[in-house]
């Protein structure tokens, strides 16, 4: 078959390795990674030769419901892993051309950057202005104007076969969990591995270039909508007296961002606008940990508990442990309170004592304060801060 298009092998190989090791489950055809890595060499081949020859043609996007943690659903559409493949050769294509074009002030989805730093820089900038401006976008992915993110693809490349292939990406149907095929004329799937690059390319020009101007007009005439229940000013300032406004608290990506109470290094008290874990955050991890059902699971020792929830606990404390942390305490500290009904059904001697359980679980902490990410957290000792209230 004649090479319409040089793509090399070896991009094709790099964009399977970080498929890989992304994960991720399977699309509309069933096939999982291990699947795909049965016949490794020739389905690789196979993605390489459509790219190159033109013939590649994507399936149908596979329709995943799930909640958002305000309430209510959010679709994410799942491509499949031949098709998340061929996306991320095009995204090590274009990322590079793209990423030194895009503002500082934006963080997500590009590389290294992240959301924490996102929310340090949100910190500082309350402490310097007192005001923001907190706005959100109604269904973004799912309202990205294809000819408008066409014309700014082309400001950018002239690339072929990249222009090619992500037309066809946004127009490949969604199919859901009944089999009914969703013909889509805007918006790019929400779980497509290309999909970030190309909604921070939007909102370059949707906002980014256009921020001087203040004018929310602009996402209108972009055919996009504020969502009028998110978006609002905000009071950052603290220790004003003759303010008197309203709102005066935010979330932003996890955290509650409110005036606080704070210490400094010499002991004195002061208030400030800081973020905390944000209280819909603090009860999803709740509603986790109350879902591994810890204290039914005595068949297990506590290695295997540590084994078992080690790393999503890691996740959280690395997470949320960033800014405030104390306001992490009460979740865990009922975590622990978790650990000792267990240890109190695993155990005989400690049946119907609960308080040399706690006992028996400071012990443990101070043995392996690592055990468990969240003990080092709270500063553990042997029976202090496992009894404590929250």
């Amino acid at each position: 078959m004649a090479r319409s298009f040089d793509i090399s092998k070896q991009l094709v190989w790099q964009a399977y390795k970080q498929v890989k090791a992304n994960k991720g489950s399977a699309g509309i055809d069933g096939q999982t990674i291990e699947d795909f890595e049965q016949n490794l060499k020739g389905n690789l081949y196979k993605i390489w030769n459509r790219m190159s020859s033109g013939s590649y043609f994507p399936l149908a996007v596979k329709a995943v419901r799930i909640p958002k943690r305000a309430g209510g659903t959010r679709t994410l559409g799942i491509p499949s892993i031949s098709d998340r493949i061929a996306q991320t050769v095009v995204k090590l294509k274009l990322e590079p051309v793209l990423e030194p074009c895009f503002h500082p002030d934006s963080y997500g989805y590009r590389p290294g950057k992240s959301a924490i730093q996102a929310v340090a820089v949100t910190r500082e900038r309350c402490w310097k202005h007192g005001w923001v401006f907190e706005f959100d976008i109604k269904g973004a992915f799912d309202n990205i104007d294809h000819t408008l993110l066409t014309l700014a693809l082309k400001k950018h490349t002239d690339c072929e076969w990249v222009l090619l292939y992500i037309d066809r990406w946004l127009k490949a149907p969604m199919q859901h969990s009944d089999g009914v095929l969703e013909e889509r004329t805007r918006g790019t799937p929400q779980g497509g591995v290309v999909s970030p690059l190309l909604m921070n390319l939007f909102m370059h020009y949707v906002f980014d270039k256009w921020m001087a101007a203040h004018e929310e007009r602009r996402f209108r005439e972009c055919h996009l909508e504020l969502h009028p229940e998110k978006s609002k000013i905000v009071c950052c300032k603290a220790n004003v007296p003759w303010i008197d406004y309203p709102v005066t608290k935010f979330d932003f990506l996890g955290y509650e961002f409110r005036l606080r109470m704070a210490v400094n290094r010499k002991g004195q008290k002061f208030v400030r606008f800081m973020p905390a874990i944000s209280p819909s955050s603090a009860k999803a991890i709740r509603r986790e940990i109350r879902s591994w059902k810890i204290q039914n699971r005595s068949d297990k020792s506590i290695d295997d508990l540590s084994r078992m929830f080690g790393a999503k606990l890691r996740g959280w404390v690395n997470y949320f442990g960033h800014f405030y942390k104390s306001a992490l305490y009460p979740t865990f500290y009922n975590l622990n309170r978790k650990l000792v009904k267990w240890a109190t059904r695993k155990f005989k001697k400690l049946r119907r004592r609960p308080r040399r359980a706690h006992y028996w679980l400071g012990s443990v902490a101070k043995r392996q304060p690592g055990l468990f990410p969240h003990w080092k957290l709270l500063g553990l000792r042997p029976a202090i801060g496992i009894t404590g209230a929250g």
